[in-house]
């Protein structure tokens, strides 16, 4: 019986397979850098997010009139009064962490579909 993607050997996967298995493993740890910088906003509270904003405040800012939150890249943003702004409690290395995973993850993906194409393309030899 025929199937749909033979894999050689008993044993032995083609590698593509390994190339998306990776993908997806890069993937998740994306999602779980960027969960984790999520948690950081999680478990503070108003007051709490107040007063970082004043303490991480810098040198010649003026009042504060505001915060908010960005999903993407993930960050909390103090608004001052000038117009400027600036991010905090979120550790620096969320974002450039989640980039990373996430390009690592297109660069297995890619691989992967050009060795699945080039898997099923490729002529069998009969016998």
């Amino acid at each position: 019986m025929l199937e749909a993607y033979p894999t050689g050997p008993p044993g032995i996967h083609p590698p593509f397979r390994l190339w998306r298995d990776l993908s997806l493993l890069t993937a998740a740890a994306a999602l779980a850098v960027y969960l984790w910088g999520c948690l950081h906003l999680l478990f503070l509270e108003d007051q709490e997010l107040a007063e970082r904003c004043e303490r991480q405040r810098p040198a010649g800012t003026p009042t504060l009139v505001g915060r908010r939150g960005d999903f993407i890249p993930l960050r909390l943003v103090c608004e001052a009064s000038n117009g400027h702004d600036y991010s905090i409690v979120i550790p620096g290395y969320i974002n450039p962490t989640v980039a990373l995973f996430l390009l690592l993850a297109l660069i297995c993906t890619l691989t992967s579909v050009v060795l699945h194409y080039k898997q099923r393309t490729t002529p069998r030899k009969k016998g």
